[in-house]
């Protein structure tokens, strides 16, 4: 089964390509030509999500997904959750989509704060045969008080899953892909079109 996944990040799509296995063939938005930034200006992650999908239905005429995925800090009321990826710009720390900013800003927010209670939380919308879907997965967790590893993305280096030992970035892509949310949500998306097709 061919599917587009409204995304040109790298990380994610290859994220996401190794969870559904042989059994989908997933194609980013530069596949299908689509070069377009979509804007994502919704208050929910909910909603921007299927922001993405609609734009690639509307204007591509494809069955697709797209995600969208918040970190959200207990002590700081849920932040930075719908800016997760632009929380650097939105704090005045730095660029747009500026992972080490982000990293830097959430680390100084959370400093000598002892509830580092998190989570992360990604929402799928799907649009399959003209219907729209949506899949939820998350994942508890705490920040540590330093960077801890280097593979991953993102917050990855100081986001510690509940039940593990270390960060997801101490983690190799198998065993985080096992307990991520992006894994929950997105297995969640192939049981559902396995028991379609």
């Amino acid at each position: 089964m061919k599917l587009v996944f409204a995304t040109n990040n790298t990380h994610k799509l290859s994220e996401v390509r190794q969870i559904l296995g042989d059994n989908f063939e997933v194609v980013s938005l530069e596949d299908i030509g689509c070069n377009t930034d979509i804007p994502e200006t919704s208050s929910t992650l909910e909603g921007n999500a299927l922001q993405k999908a609609r734009y690639v239905k509307e204007h591509f005429g494809l069955d697709c997904f797209a995600d969208d995925t918040g970190l959200e800090v207990a002590i700081l009321d849920g932040a930075p959750g719908v800016f997760t990826a632009r929380y650097a710009e939105t704090e005045g720390w730095g660029r747009e989509h500026d992972s080490a900013a982000n990293v830097d800003c959430l680390l100084h927010k959370m400093e000598n704060k002892s509830d580092r209670r998190a989570r992360f939380r990604t929402v799928i919308a799907l649009i399959y045969n003209g219907k729209e879907h949506l899949f939820e997965g998350i994942v508890e967790g705490l920040i540590t008080t330093n960077r801890q590893g280097t593979d991953g993305f993102g917050y990855d280096p100081i986001f510690q899953p509940e039940g593990c030992e270390g960060t997801f970035a101490e983690m190799g892509p198998e065993a985080k892909n096992a307990v991520s949310h992006r894994g929950r949500a997105i297995r969640r998306l192939a049981q559902f079109l396995k028991d379609k097709s």
